[in-house]
């Protein structure tokens, strides 16, 4: 499994966001200010110091936390492909907006004034991520080793423990406030998602170009069923790969 053929062809959303994140965490970490970016009651109530939680949505807090967000992200460039660019920044904002809010209401119940509860960076969309990849990203390869058994997702999952506990308890929190978010986002509780479309059947059967094939192969699809939802669509990849996930939840 992976996310599609690789750089970011029809993910500039994901692109601008990895580079602004890359940018913002190299610039703090040159001038030794990572100790500086958590968020704390004091922070937020306190001081109001706003700058802060801007600067965490996009700056992690050390090297480590930068390779494996950086990872996780570049991979979850899958879903702006599947969505488009435009519902993807509106899952981008969601993520990030609600998490931030579920920080501070966590924060504000704490009410620890001296301590940083919650790491810098992008935890709210990366995590936020897992939701739809855990219910929409079908598992194209099966492993053993030794007695447990893997899929080709595991590896993200791991990824994305290894991340969530980075920091421990100030990780911990963000991330599942991302979770969160996510879940909102998926139920559509507060109708951010617009309601399914039926797609009509094309007038006339239209042949599907062998890239948009391999596109949807290469995202865990099965090639029957890629070139099918194709035809379907007109040869839209976003419009197909709706149409497959659709059919996957039924």
């Amino acid at each position: 499994m992976n996310g599609g053929p690789s750089g970011f062809t029809n993910a500039p959303v994901t692109r601008l966001f990895i580079v602004a994140s890359a940018i913002f965490t190299i610039f703090f970490g040159i001038q030794g200010r990572f100790g500086t970016l958590g968020l704390s009651y004091q922070d937020i109530f306190g001081k109001l110091r706003l700058w802060k939680l801007i600067m965490s949505i996009f700056s992690f807090s050390s090297t480590p936390e930068l390779m494996f967000g950086l990872y996780l992200l570049y991979y979850f460039r899958v879903f702006e492909r599947q969505i488009g660019s435009n519902k993807y920044s509106v899952f981008i904002v969601f993520s990030i907006l609600t998490s931030l809010l579920l920080e501070v209401f966590a924060v504000a119940l704490l009410k620890d004034p001296t301590a940083n509860l919650v790491t810098p960076g992008p935890y709210g969309l990366i995590f936020a991520s897992f939701v739809p990849f855990f219910f929409d990203i079908p598992v194209s390869t099966r492993f053993r080793v030794f007695s447990f058994f893997f899929s080709d997702k595991s590896f993200i999952y791991l990824a994305g423990i290894q991340l969530l506990l980075s920091s421990w308890k100030r990780s911990i929190l963000p991330g599942m406030c991302g979770i969160l978010a996510g879940s909102l986002y998926r139920l559509n509780v507060f109708y951010i998602r617009k309601a399914k479309r039926n797609y009509p059947p094309p007038m006339q059967s239209v042949e599907p170009s062998e890239d948009s094939i391999t596109t949807l192969v290469s995202m865990g699809f099965d090639r029957n069923s890629a070139r099918q939802a194709l035809v379907q669509a007109r040869n839209d990849v976003n419009v197909a790969t709706n149409i497959l996930l659709e059919a996957q939840s039924h």
